[in-house]
């Protein structure tokens, strides 16, 4: 008895050579899904990456993700008062999927971080993150805000959302930002600020928070070098003579796209 699955084979070899082209083929059936990342140096200081990418032949529709790179981490300048910490925040995110044609180009940049450690008690906010071309523009993620130090005895503990965007806003389809590191300040014994802390922040949907926070220690520089898109590492001191230390600064800015 005959099988269903006898039935409708075709052998290739019972093909002709170029009989049959890929305008007789339904278009979904050739689909190839790629992804592309765009990013730069992971380490401190890191410039970011610049890049022109061309849309390749059969593509026909991309979905851009970008990451605004994170804020860095502030300094620490004791000068006989205990300080407070706001940590860094992580880059901002935004995404945008749009039909492509073959040979489209876009001028992508996954923002790089402000070159320099900070030494006063303000650091320096993330760059921003940009996809720019053909029917698409005005389309970026803003980079986190800094990490700072504060000497006020008034405040004890505070935190906040710094942004959140709302679909549409920069140029895309949806976009958010992360949480801003909270602080806290516990009443300085004598001239010793035990247990401060506070948690740079990650980007939206990539890597993780991590808590910060020193107990005894003169002093202790932001070092960590710090994940894509991460809100950098304060500076922090326990003891409120004159001591100074520098805050590190935060991760670069990344650009995915996923293509078909």
């Amino acid at each position: 008895m005959a099988q269903y699955s006898n039935y409708k084979r075709v052998s290739g070899e019972t093909i002709a050579d170029n009989t049959i082209t890929s305008s007789q083929v339904n278009p979904t059936g050739l689909d190839t899904w790629c992804v592309k990342w765009i990013y730069g140096s992971p380490g401190n200081c890191t410039p970011g990456c610049c890049c022109l990418w061309t849309v390749p032949t059969g593509v026909r529709r991309a979905t851009f993700e970008i990451w605004g790179a994170g804020g860095n981490g502030t300094g620490a300048c004791s000068c006989n008062r205990c300080h407070i910490y706001a940590g860094a925040q992580g880059g901002y995110y935004n995404t945008r999927t749009i039909d492509v044609t073959a040979g489209w180009t876009y001028t992508i940049c996954a923002g790089g971080v402000y070159r320099c450690y900070s030494r006063e008690t303000t650091g320096c906010q993330g760059c921003t993150s940009y996809v720019n071309g053909c029917n698409l523009s005005n389309f970026c993620a803003i980079g986190g805000a800094s990490g700072f130090a504060e000497n006020s005895w008034s405040l004890a503990c505070f935190s906040y959302w710094s942004c959140c965007m709302a679909p549409g806003n920069w140029g895309g389809e949806f976009g958010m930002g992360p949480h801003r590191g909270h602080y806290w300040n516990p009443r300085g014994v004598f001239c010793h600020c035990h247990g401060r802390y506070t948690i740079p922040t990650s980007a939206p949907f990539i890597g993780t928070n991590v808590k910060q926070q020193a107990n005894f220690c003169w002093v202790r520089c932001g070092c960590w070098q710090v994940p894509y898109g991460h809100g950098g590492q304060n500076a922090m001191t326990n003891y409120c003579e004159r001591c100074c230390g520098q805050g590190g600064t935060g991760g670069g800015g990344l650009v995915k796209i996923t293509f078909v």
